[in-house]
């Protein structure tokens, strides 16, 4: 049972280079899963891209390479120096932590934490952030403040963002490295030479170009059924005869119906409808009789965001 992901290398990673070479300042984010490609795995290659690479927490700071330095982009709570596993990751990788409220200031401090940090500022996203206050506050409390970040929401046009990002910048100090998510090249580059930016990039510098990746399941059983027969965990009754498809790829892998519930399995460029909801290591599907179906030891194409897919095997090719 496997789910696979088949890398167009030499497109890939043509794609990330045209990418990288156009943005002076980029940071790459490896966070969470690494966008479906581990995230040991994609740091290795964002350290070839830039000096400095970014994960969601203190956590992710595991395993990473020596070299680039880090940021970690979720605003630290206690959990950063809970354990003294993390506190010796911390320690180890001296990273740039952020804090987006008086309270993450206050638990650095508490820490002890004299590090660098970068100041999240509030956007219309509201997720974090304070004035540009905070940024006093961090230092009153001992913190090396190296930069602010602004995160504009996905929704809206790159106009839109950029116009989050320039009001803010007339109160923040030039001395400040401004740090900028959801934008795009041409509207960071546009971007007033008031200030030194820096572009955190994670979907679009990895799943840039679509074309590179192919996400596939194996077809682990097919069994003929009757009208009426019951199947699955739930015991839903089937409508008419065909045959039941058992597709390895559940929810363990992160695979599920789509937003709307339909199946996001396809095969021969049609759509399997699934018997009932994937369930761990396995899906069931179901194709009626007389429609294209698939045998045992074929691949089923599947439709899913690869930052919330757990892979089972990686195809370079």
């Amino acid at each position: 049972m496997t789910v696979r992901l088949s890398v167009r290398t030499a497109v890939w990673r043509s794609q990330i280079a045209r990418m990288a070479a156009g943005v002076d300042g980029l940071v790459p984010v490896v966070k969470g899963n690494g966008y479906g490609f581990g995230r040991v795995r994609l740091a290795q290659l964002a350290a070839e891209l830039a000096d400095t690479i970014a994960v969601g927490n203190v956590h992710e700071l595991a395993d990473l390479p020596s070299g680039p330095d880090v940021v970690v982009l979720t605003p630290v709570g206690a959990e950063a120096f809970a354990s003294p596993e993390v506190s010796a990751l911390v320690v180890h990788h001296d990273p740039i932590l952020t804090v987006g409220s008086i309270d993450h200031v206050a638990v650095l401090a508490h820490a002890g934490w004299r590090g660098r940090v970068v100041v999240k500022l509030e956007s219309d996203m509201h997720r974090f952030g304070a004035g540009i206050g905070l940024v006093d506050a961090a230092r009153s409390n001992g913190l090396d403040v190296v930069g602010v970040s602004i995160h504009p929401p996905t929704a809206g046009t790159d106009e839109d963002h950029v116009r989050q990002v320039t009001d803010l910048l007339p109160g923040i100090d030039e001395s400040l490295v401004v740090w900028v998510s959801h934008l795009s090249t041409s509207g960071y580059t546009s971007l007033p030479d008031s200030h030194r930016y820096r572009l955190r990039v994670g979907t679009s510098l990895w799943h840039g170009d679509k074309t590179a990746l192919h996400l596939s399941a194996d077809v682990l059983d097919v069994r003929p059924m009757s009208a009426g027969t019951r199947a699955g965990y739930h015991q839903a009754e089937l409508a008419v005869d065909g045959r039941l498809v058992v597709i390895g790829a559940g929810s363990a892998n992160g695979i599920a119906a789509l937003p709307d519930g339909r199946s996001p399995f396809h095969f021969d460029r049609t759509r399997l409808a699934l018997h009932e909801p994937p369930h761990m290591h396995v899906s069931m599907a179901f194709v009626p009789e007389g429609d294209p179906c698939p045998v045992v030891g074929d691949q089923v194409d599947v439709q899913r965001a690869l930052h919330m897919t757990t892979v089972d095997e990686y195809r370079w090719w």
